[in-house]
């Protein structure tokens, strides 16, 4: 199994590539999966009738939702967790606190380490495209794999300028992150993101 990822070349319009052109990189568009299929093919692996299979998967979406949504981080099971958080501006004075700093609402899926490991050891494709839209190159992943973790971001910008959370912003984490540099990044600590 394989990540396939194309990688065009583009006309850079802004930033300090304007008026050159770069490859730029983008994940192949895969289908997306409808509920029902994935319920057939849990019941398939399971033993488990659809029927259960769906009641058993209702009844999971409910209680996620209502546990997330009461401040509780909630077990995915063979997936990881999810919680709520949300993005707000940081004020000073404690009489300025209000709703109206909430710029976000977010949902936080933290995958288990499972779940990082089988992306870390699978393999990427990119396959390469000139700006005439000709395949020029084909290439094999031999980079590290490593895999962003939302909780453990730190101080150093990781989703730096890839468009995520802003130009040398990060994530944040429980503990508040960093400031996200130019405001857009941040944690999701109790009052949200510094800035």
């Amino acid at each position: 199994m394989a990540l396939k990822v194309k990688a065009k070349e583009r006309l850079q319009k802004v930033g300090k590539y304007a008026g050159t052109y770069r490859y730029v990189m983008l994940p192949e568009l895969y289908s997306a999966l409808s509920q029902e299929k994935v319920i057939k093919e849990a019941a398939l692996r399971s033993g488990v009738s659809e029927g259960v299979m769906h009641a058993c998967w209702d009844a999971a979406g409910e209680v996620i939702k209502a546990w997330a949504t009461e401040g509780h981080s909630v077990a995915l099971p063979g997936l990881g967790t999810m919680r709520f958080g949300l993005s707000a501006k940081s004020v000073s004075d404690v009489n300025d606190v209000k709703t109206s700093l909430i710029r976000t609402r977010r949902i936080i899926f933290t995958p288990a380490q499972e779940v990082k490991d089988e992306l870390k050891s699978t393999s990427v494709v990119i396959t390469c495209y000139d700006r005439n839209g000709e395949i020029v190159k084909r290439v094999t992943s031999a980079d590290e794999g490593i895999v962003e973790d939302p909780d453990n971001t730190g101080d150093s910008g990781n989703s730096g300028d890839s468009g995520n959370t802003g130009e040398g912003g990060n994530t944040g984490g429980d503990n508040g992150g960093g400031d996200g540099g130019d405001g857009n990044g941040g944690g999701d600590g109790p009052i949200g993101d510094a800035e």
